[in-house]
């Protein structure tokens, strides 16, 4: 029985790891002199030109495999179209519906006779929403005569392929803020306020709830109390915004989203508040600022109240600074006034139980209580967010083309990362929050058996297998693994024959 579920367990993994491709690519014809390529994508997808712009998409790249036959190869395109991407915020060129590629053949002078030219694909497939980076592996059998082959002549409208990408800029940070999807905001919004609330549980924020609504449910004009309280909540986080905006300008925040600077700061800003959440150290603001504040919120009436949320905002810090340093860095990719709307968003999350209990008291007496589960939410999204920082690790890798993180390592830090937040759920990892005699609930069972499953299921990935929508995050396998040996092996994709020659 246990090996049947193991086996049930395992081909759902599997399955779920078969990614979608909306493009198909295939040979339409092939000759001594030039391999004719085609790509049909599904509608509403895209790739992108040879010559896309640097700084944005990955272009799409045609390179020549292993082979005896051919000495060089020479790409021609057809002219792309030039759009506005709400992606990346820029003008990229791309190819809609169908596009053929010429690929001219240079053969080499000493080999005469049939042969298979293997060419390698590598592109990124979009939608106006999402991204799927993917690669394949065509093969065309070419018959190369004793005589010399003449050159391929050029198709009409097509360019040949020198190896420089166009120059175009992304657009000003104002147009692309008009021109960016509502979709694409709105879910920003969206996770910004889902930070705000998943905020609230924390051991700094979510004990004073019932401390500080005891403060205004003792007063006269309770609500106006707490509006006032929330309003200092806002203000200050969409103050912290507005200064980022304001520090690196209006354009600067999307032309710094590519830097490998940039990045780096990012991932280093998530691994502090990371190991900040896990206990490892306390980040905490200058006490002569949160005794002055606290002094100047006890004055009492309109002011004091407000000066009272602004105080609030600071002394949680300790707690709240991952989620804000989180948010404020993943908006340096955004652009426009999206730093200020995600602050402000974040802080409406925060301030709400604090609005909604002040006009629905009676719900006071039903919530939780403070304890040790506070202190595991805590440690849990210190672990979801030194995950996050390895994709900004990752970026630089790819940039400055170390390739130290490897898709290997990548996955490998993402399956110990959740699998380590999925042990320590389930007390087997023993970390703030966690007392050896105490019971793990059926809560505690279930959270901690989605990390691993999610865990488990990147396992696959690691052996080449694609992963779905998780592609867009994760780097590219490499053209063959190192310390393999023999040539390399490519898939034989909608042709039994070939396969089985192949196999044979």
């Amino acid at each position: 029985m246990i090996r049947l579920v193991a086996a049930t367990l395992f081909t759902a993994i599997l399955l779920s790891a078969q990614a979608r491709n909306p493009v198909t690519w295939k040979v339409v014809s092939s000759s001594p002199s030039a391999i004719h390529l085609e790509a049909a994508m599904e509608p509403g997808w895209h790739i992108y030109a040879l010559t896309s712009p640097a700084g944005g998409p990955t272009p799409t790249t045609i390179k020549l495999g292993d082979s005896k036959a051919v000495s060089a190869i020479k790409l021609y395109q057809p002219a792309p179209v030039v759009k506005l991407d709400p992606n990346f915020n820029m003008n990229v060129e791309a190819f809609e519906g169908k596009v053929k590629f010429l690929v001219q053949l240079v053969p080499a002078e000493d080999f005469k006779g049939e042969t298979e030219v293997p060419l390698l694909l590598r592109y990124q497939a979009c939608t106006d929403k999402e991204c799927l980076p993917r690669k394949t592996t065509l093969t065309a059998k070419v018959n190369f005569p004793s005589a010399a082959v003449a050159p391929a002549p050029t198709p009409p409208g097509y360019t040949e392929f020198t190896g420089q990408r166009s120059s175009g800029r992304p657009i000003p940070a104002a147009t692309a803020q008009n021109n960016a999807s509502p979709q694409s905001l709105g879910s920003f919004l969206l996770v910004a306020f889902g930070f705000g609330l998943a905020a609230i549980f924390t051991p700094c924020v979510f004990p004073m709830i019932p401390i500080t609504l005891s403060f205004f449910l003792n007063k006269p004009g309770a609500l106006r109390q707490a509006i006032l309280f929330c309003l200092g909540i806002v203000v200050m986080f969409t103050a912290m915004g507005v200064l980022v905006t304001a520090a690196l300008g209006a354009s600067g925040v999307k032309e710094l989203g590519s830097n490998p600077w940039v990045n780096g700061f990012i991932a280093a800003v998530f691994v502090v508040f990371g190991l900040s959440l896990l206990g490892a150290f306390e980040i905490t603001l200058p006490s002569a600022l949160l005794t002055k504040m606290d002094q100047s919120s006890q004055r009492g009436g309109s002011i004091g109240t407000l000066l009272m949320g602004l105080t609030f905002s600071l002394t949680s810090f300790a707690c709240v600074g991952p989620f804000i340093g989180t948010l404020l860095a993943s908006s340096v990719q955004r652009g426009g006034i999206q730093p200020a709307l995600g602050m402000a968003s974040f802080a409406s999350g925060l301030a709400s139980p604090f609005f909604l209990l002040a006009l629905f008291p009676a719900f006071l007496q039903r919530m939780p209580r403070s304890g040790g589960w506070l202190a595991r939410v805590k440690v849990v999204f210190g672990f979801i967010i030194l995950a996050a920082s390895v994709k900004y690790l990752s970026s630089i890798d790819q940039v400055l083309q170390w390739n130290v993180l490897t898709r290997d390592r990548f996955l490998a830090a993402w399956i110990v990362m959740f699998a380590l937040a999925g042990l320590y759920l389930l007390g087997i990892l023993r970390m703030e929050g966690i007392r050896h005699d105490e019971t793990v609930g059926v809560g505690r069972t279930l959270a901690g058996a989605a990390f691993l499953i999610f865990a488990v299921s990147l396992i696959p990935g690691m052996f080449g297998s694609p992963l779905g929508e998780l592609d867009a995050f994760v780097p590219l396998a490499a053209e063959s693994r190192a310390g393999s040996s023999g040539p390399n092996v490519t898939w034989a994709k909608n042709d039994l024959p070939g396969a089985l020659a192949r196999a044979k």
